[in-house]
């Protein structure tokens, strides 16, 4: 039974052999599933042939076939660690993200990389480096914790870096899906006031998220992995109800959450999810008298095992020099003025 009724792809200067090991018998098993069904899945899908031998499992093929087979074998793997299951459909969505996750680099060797003091994020479009001591931590601190906060002012790459952070852990099999959220504010206009539907009126609030993305995945990739719910951006209150699990999870603009909401929104923390918060404290723009569930948060969580907080300044700004200096400004009469 098995794969062996498939034939091998024809032996050429392209068909070679990629030699995987899976230490773990008994995951082994689940992985290849029975009869040997998720392996046929795989070879059929991608045009491969894999033969086992013991603990490892060999794929024959293309190098490009080869590669995107290793990386959902490897997903697949890593999920049954996990203690997830892999059925027929998780099968299909890991064939789907292999194209991402062939070229991934995986976490242990990311944090390698940063203990050397190479801080590189690796996405799909384009590798992206920090640039100050303080984004070096911030992002240090998104791939160990499993809460981070990021706070400071505007242009210091809080909401930019937390989303090469997300899709590099959605490439490389770490999470199942991204979801970005905003709480949808106004500042001088009402949505309801605003053309369209609920999505078109909120739209405009989730925009930086969306171009964060369009900066680090290929437009028609995107559009799939949104189709597919694998990324998901929605206002802060469509979170309430729900459990988010193996998903990376960003709160953006968290200085116009409520208290409450924010409460809401940490308590939506599932079993494989990280979280990220980010937020201006300088630009809150909840009704007066509202406390911001920001400030709170800082407050309650400070000693909070499993959660880190980076702050950042004006020597922070990565945007236009000028917005550096504008900042110091605003602080020096904020300063004055208390």
């Amino acid at each position: 039974m098995g794969y062996s009724a498939i034939p091998p792809p024809p032996r050429s200067a392209e068909a070679h052999e990629t030699l995987l090991d899976f230490p773990d018998n008994r995951l082994l098993i689940d992985l290849c599933g029975e009869f040997d069904r998720n392996l046929a899945q795989i070879e059929h899908k991608l045009s491969v042939h894999i033969l086992r031998r013991g603990n490892h499992l060999a794929v024959v093929g293309a190098p490009d076939a080869r590669a995107q087979a290793g990386a959902v074998l490897g997903a697949l793997y890593a999920r049954l660690e996990q203690g997830r299951a892999v059925d027929a459909d998780e099968v299909d969505a890991a064939i789907r993200m292999g194209e991402f996750r062939a070229e991934a680099v995986p976490l242990d060797e990311q944090m390698e990389m940063f203990a050397a003091g190479h801080f590189e994020i690796r996405t799909r479009k384009k590798q992206v480096e920090p640039r100050t001591d303080a984004q070096k931590a911030y992002v240090k601190n998104l791939f160990t914790h499993d809460l981070g906060f990021g706070i400071g002012p505007a242009g210091t790459g809080k909401t930019y870096l937390a989303v090469a952070v997300g899709v590099t852990m959605l490439i490389g099999g770490q999470v199942d899906k991204i979801i970005l959220s905003r709480p949808a504010v106004e500042a001088g206009e009402r949505l309801g006031f605003l053309p369209g539907d609920m999505k078109e009126k909120v739209d405009p609030y989730m925009q930086p998220l969306y171009d964060a993305l369009n900066d680090f995945l290929p437009q028609k990739q995107l559009a799939k992995l949104m189709e597919e719910k694998r990324i998901e951006i929605a206002p802060l209150a469509f979170m309430r109800g729900r459990t988010l699990s193996n998903a990376y999870v960003v709160l953006d603009e968290a200085q116009n959450a409520t208290t409450m909401q924010m409460k809401m929104f940490l308590t939506r923390l599932g079993q494989g999810s990280r979280m990220v918060v980010t937020g201006d404290r300088t630009q809150i723009d909840l009704p007066r008298g509202t406390a911001s569930g920001l400030a709170d948060a800082e407050r309650i969580l400070d000693m909070v095992k499993g959660v880190s907080f980076n702050y950042f300044t004006a020597k922070d700004v990565v945007r236009h020099p000028l917005v550096a200096r504008i900042i110091e400004a605003y602080e020096r009469d904020d300063g004055a003025a208390s």
